[in-house]
């Protein structure tokens, strides 16, 4: 009986890996080939779009561009956010000139990026990202993985050619400084105005090119408050697993752009309802199905959540540290309290939970070590907070990480946890105990030219020597 079951997966396999997925890929080059093209030139009368409105060093790129003989256009959210009446968070420029060329030009650049190659020009601190034009790939110079995700795409090709190639339409809009008008192969302004977010091509194969997008379509639905089109949206379920390839490090930067959006909460919410937070989480979501206190899992890091985003609207600091102590504490209490029912002590076990939890997590999501040791303290502190009698209290409020575990533990509380008034204890003690100032100054190393300081030296004793020890023989 197994052997039949083995010879049919071998065919099924085969007819997906020789059949199937190069006559797909073959009928989608050429509908994408056949895509109509229509520019539409938006005059600066129409339009919002100013300079005034634009980056000076995003202004100063694409004119030395123009002025070596090179075309230069704004695009993708810069053009995007200053026609909603957002403030850019970036200034990307699309060019016709080759990476290479473009790194000639700025001595401040830097080349970067394997799969296709990007120019990077600093000024100070801010970074203006330059692209060449993509063109349509071909079969001689393009590598795709197994699962039809792309590993090498460096083609260069047309502005329109560009503008197909790109992920969603709300992104393919194209500002010149040189006549103030905005191109527009796709109809994107009209998407724009019906708050649609639509994935440019058949989104069956652009998600298996790059999974990636579909976190981005939640990330920008949730961002403009878009409504993801119906064709866009249905494939999202049967390729979430498709992360599961996706580079851990990659899906590290990709979960901290989804969380620290502002808009932390709804993104969760739509990650478990598409079926998304499971390819990234797996530990956390099984527990989170399956566990009988799921309920309180989820309400506390919706409330963690919901923190970050006030935090950050509140243009405060957030730490992933702390992001991703709470995403990862159902799976951590699920160990901790099942080694306690083993007879493992309550310190020990919080130990090994939180270890056992990291070391399953980092084979989806590269997390550095820098957070992890921090998630950690965060965790332990949870039992060392319990400990209120005598001089421990001022031993505790003096650690660094003391405000991050307290805060950890009133989201606790937050969620329903029965901690018997801790953080309230806590609360209190605060405001009778003020924590101190952990960045103290220190003394000078040099002496002053102040007398009274000399004075003071002059009286302290200084050091003796260390005597030499001498063998003797």
């Amino acid at each position: 009986m197994r052997r039949p079951l083995e010879m049919a997966r071998h065919v099924y396999t085969w007819f997906i890996y020789n059949i199937y997925k190069p006559l797909s890929t073959i009928l989608y080059r050429q509908a994408f080939n056949k895509m109509t093209i229509t520019s539409n030139i938006i005059p600066r009368k129409n339009h919002p779009v100013s300079r005034n409105l634009i980056s000076p060093s995003a202004l100063k790129v694409m004119h030395r561009l123009h002025t070596k003989g090179y075309e230069a256009f704004l695009v993708g959210g810069g053009v995007r956010d200053i026609l909603l009446g957002h403030q850019p968070k970036d200034f990307d420029i699309a060019t016709n000139a080759h990476p290479e060329q473009v790194h000639a030009l700025f001595k401040n650049s830097r080349l970067i990026g394997r799969r296709f190659k990007l120019v990077h020009i600093l000024f100070g601190r801010e970074m203006i990202e330059v692209a060449t034009f993509r063109g349509q790939t071909s079969e001689q110079n393009e590598k795709q993985s197994e699962h039809g995700m792309l590993l090498r795409d460096n083609v260069y090709g047309t502005i329109e050619e560009d503008a197909i190639r790109r992920d969603f339409t709300v992104n393919s809009l194209y500002y010149s400084p040189k006549d103030f008008c905005i191109y527009d192969y796709l109809n994107s302004m009209n998407d724009i105005q019906d708050k649609q977010l639509r994935l440019i091509g058949d989104p069956e194969t652009r998600y298996r090119e790059d999974p990636v997008r579909m976190l981005r379509a939640l990330r920008f639905s949730a961002k403009l408050d878009f409504e993801i089109s119906p064709e866009t949206r249905d494939p999202i379920y049967e390729f979430a697993p498709l992360l599961g390839n996706i580079a851990a490090a990659r899906l590290f930067d990709e979960v901290l752009k989804l969380f620290l959006s502002s808009h932390a909460l709804s993104i969760f919410q739509n990650l478990l309802k598409y079926g998304l937070f499971g390819p990234l989480f797996p530990q956390v979501h099984q527990t989170l199905e399956s566990h009988n206190r799921a309920s309180f899992y989820i309400k506390l890091i919706e409330a963690g959540l919901h923190n970050t985003d006030q935090r950050i609207r509140a243009e405060k600091p957030v730490t992933p540290a702390f992001l991703y102590a709470t995403l990862l504490w159902p799976e951590v209490d699920r160990i901790w309290q099942q080694l306690k029912s083993e007879g493992v002590p309550d310190f020990p076990a919080l130990q090994q939970a939180g270890q056992q939890a990291l070391h399953a997590q980092v084979q989806h999501i590269s997390i550095p070590k820098r957070f992890s040791l921090m998630m950690k303290e965060i965790w332990e502190y949870q039992i060392r907070l319990q400990k209120i009698q005598g001089q421990r209290p001022l031993q505790l409020i003096e650690q660094p990480r003391f405000r991050a575990a307290y805060d950890f533990l009133l989201l606790r509380e937050q969620a329903g946890e029965n901690l018997n008034g801790l953080g309230k204890w806590w609360t209190d003690f605060q405001v009778k105990h003020p924590a101190p100032v952990h960045h103290k100054s220190r003394k000078p190393r040099f002496k002053t030219n102040n007398t009274d300081s000399h004075d003071k030296d002059d009286k302290k004793r200084s050091r003796p020597p260390r005597r030499r020890k001498f063998n003797q023989g």
